[in-house]
């Protein structure tokens, strides 16, 4: 027997006995070393997701591991392969996926949230979902390639070019990310966090960072010559967020909604008229965001060392979630999944 993390009602997770399945045609045994836990694994901690999360549910699927056993007609893999998972399954029939827009399919199984996830000892997943890991890479760094290739796609979404005017609004892990992938391919950025303790990671990286309690706007209008921003990224999930990426944008601006809101927000549509403004959504990531994600991740554009505010044992992950609900003073909380896993601060 193995040991997995299940969440059973709001508020409530346990560490429970779970016998992993054996590898069928197409699949393939993980042994994950770290999962992260993200925002909407705090969701579904809350119980705003229980329409779709069916109780007891194994969450995670930010992770990095290797390959234990594989299944029948497997080939390319072997045990021992280091390897992420992009934790999506398709039907390949719907009309997104005909479209060729198989990761927002619109019966999409999201591993970790639809069926079980990597937060267990041991894990079985589709060969097809695996991503392979450069021999290098140390694990706990891997584990951030999910949440890499979420903002390597919002990067891509938005567009972002060379020696553009960037305003991240939120940030936390996500929103760094993004940050820090927009930097990459030239952009100027701006990162606006009501934390301190975040506001602090981002100046350390290299990132100008400004409290939204100051007059952004203003700010914005200053660094960019009164023209506004070309980007602006909403990734605080909070109204007072939205207001600010629509009111920072200066004509044709492109705003890229990454949060998830929970409920209706009121929008500045004037704004959206009178500057020709554009709204795009962003979700998830395809297979080459993921293999950019990769690349960025081993040679340290993205230092996830620095993301990484503690490592718990598998054991401790239910406090891992209570603590992650003080926000400001973490970024990413990792468990530690492997057999003799204690946890140790970083």
């Amino acid at each position: 027997m193995t040991l997995a993390v299940r969440y059973t009602s709001a508020r409530t997770l346990d560490t429970a006995p779970a016998a992993p399945s054996s590898p069928g045609p197409g699949e393939v045994e993980l042994a994950p070393a770290y999962v992260g836990i993200c925002g909407t694994d705090l969701h579904i901690f809350h119980g705003d997701m229980d329409a779709r999360v069916q109780a007891p549910a194994v969450l995670g699927h930010e992770m990095a591991g290797r390959v234990v056993r594989v299944g029948p007609d497997v080939e390319g893999w072997q045990p021992g392969d280091a390897v992420t998972v992009m934790p999506l399954r398709w039907d390949d029939t719907c009309p997104a996926c005909r479209a060729g827009h198989q990761h927002i399919c619109q019966h999409l199984d999201f591993i970790g949230i639809d069926s079980p996830g990597a937060m267990q000892q041991r894990w079985t997943v589709p060969a097809s979902a695996l991503i392979r890991l450069p021999v290098s890479l140390p694990l706990d760094r891997a584990a951030l390639v999910e949440p890499t290739a979420v903002a390597v796609h919002d990067v891509g979404r938005a567009e972002v070019a060379e020696d553009e005017k960037v305003v991240v609004v939120g940030g936390g892990p996500v929103g760094i990310l993004i940050a820090l992938v927009a930097r990459a391919v030239g952009a100027d950025v701006r990162v606006v966090e009501l934390s301190a303790h975040r506001r602090l990671l981002a100046e350390e990286l290299g990132l100008t960072a400004w409290n939204p309690a100051d007059d952004v706007p203003t700010l914005v209008q200053q660094w960019t010559g009164d023209a506004g921003a070309d980007v602006a990224f909403e990734v605080s999930g909070a109204p007072g967020g939205v207001e600010t990426a629509v009111e920072v944008l200066g004509v044709r601006g492109r705003l890229c909604l990454v949060a998830i809101h929970p409920r209706p927000r009121e929008v500045n549509l004037h704004r959206f008229f009178w500057r020709e403004l554009t709204l795009v959504g962003a979700r998830l990531y395809d297979r080459g965001d993921f293999e950019r994600a990769v690349a960025l991740v081993a040679d340290g554009t993205i230092p996830a060392e620095r993301l990484i505010s503690k490592v718990v044992a598998l054991t401790q992950a239910p406090a891992a979630f209570e603590a992650l609900e003080g926000g400001g003073d973490v970024m990413k909380i990792l468990v530690d999944c492997t057999d003799d896993a204690q946890g140790a601060a970083v």
